[in-house]
């Protein structure tokens, strides 16, 4: 393959219902990283139908050009229009390097493109350099469960692809007044090979994990899943929400979705309570991004306290309702004062 002409990197933004996912952010900020190290540009490809001025957050937050595919066939994500139209753009843009979220969206959408335009992909990276040498993007992600590192490379083709974790990289402060150009992408005509009946949209109101403040985190050290009440208690107090390691999920105490580590979610909330997590490599992977990390466990050697800020050792099911009940008499102090 003739690589030559490929230049630039580029950042797949993910849309649904007109709401920005923040991974594109994340990954708008990486980008310019990378881009800065290859002296070239970041452009943004955003698909959707009825596209109401999303673009001008992106030129905020790292983007020099945003390439908009605004189709009918493109309201509700669906993977054949979606590849159909994103490998438009990357014909047209030529990109050396294209991100995706790894996203329910992004682990569907990137593999089909890969395939389409004959390049390599490498899943749920968690670190994104250039190769001074040679220009090269090196991609780092767990292998082997997390217990080694491994530095992937795409060489012979491009565009070089990889899907990031949300929470894994940082937004850059937002550019105000940053220039920005926005073309319109000219579409082939979208072929719909599945028809949507229907959406039907989750009505949870649970606090997203990556988008909470304050996360209160349970392992096996909680004791059954009753016990995990302690920690919304504890939550609710502070305005954040429950999490778990995955200790717990396998064992069928709290939802999949609440996971944090290498198989869960990466987390960097301004405050992490990790109660009775033993802080195993994979779930310190996903977490030591929080810019306060407090632990409690009764095991005094538990690798946990290694990456926190403060640790108590001792059983989180005695510790838990103390904590809650000091929270909640400085709170009602402060709001006598």
């Amino acid at each position: 393959m003739d690589i030559q002409g490929y230049t630039g990197v580029c950042v797949f933004i993910q849309q649904v219902d007109n709401q920005i996912a923040g991974v594109s952010y994340e990954l708008l900020g990486k980008a310019r990283d990378l881009a800065q190290a290859l002296n070239t540009g970041v452009s943004a490809v955003l698909l959707g139908s009825g596209l109401n001025g999303l673009e001008k957050n992106l030129a905020r937050y790292g983007a020099d050009r945003v390439l908009l595919g605004d189709d009918p066939a493109l309201a509700a994500y669906s993977t054949e229009p979606y590849t159909q139209a994103l490998a438009e753009a990357v014909r047209l843009l030529k990109p050396a390097i294209l991100l995706f979220g790894a996203t329910a969206i992004g682990r569907d959408l990137a593999p089909r493109l890969s395939a389409r335009i004959h390049t390599g992909l490498t899943a749920d990276c968690t670190g994104l350099e250039i190769d001074p040498a040679s220009g090269n993007l090196l991609m780092t992600r767990p292998a082997f469960g997390g217990n080694i590192m491994a530095t992937i490379l795409c060489a012979d083709h491009r565009p070089q692809m990889a899907t990031v974790r949300p929470g894994v990289m940082s937004r850059i402060p937002p550019r105000e007044d940053a220039p920005c150009r926005v073309d319109r992408l000219s579409l082939p005509d979208l072929r719909l090979n599945v028809e949507i009946l229907k959406v039907i949209k989750k009505t949870e109101k649970r606090m997203d994990l990556q988008e909470a403040k304050v996360l209160v985190s349970g392992g096996r050290g909680m004791g059954c899943p009753e016990n995990f009440a302690l920690l919304e208690e504890l939550a609710e107090v502070l305005g954040g929400t429950v999490a778990s390691s995955r200790a717990a999920v396998d064992s069928g105490w709290v939802e999949k979705d609440r996971q944090v580590g290498q198989t869960g979610k990466t987390v960097r909330p301004n405050l992490y309570i990790a109660c009775g997590i033993s802080g195993a490599i994979q779930h310190v992977a996903g977490m030591e991004g929080s810019d306060v990390i407090i632990a409690i466990n009764k095991d005094p050697e538990a690798p946990i306290f290694e990456v926190a800020d403060y640790g108590v050792v001792g059983d989180a099911l005695k510790i838990v309702p103390l904590f809650t009940k000091a929270v909640r008499q400085a709170l009602s102090a402060k709001s006598g004062s």
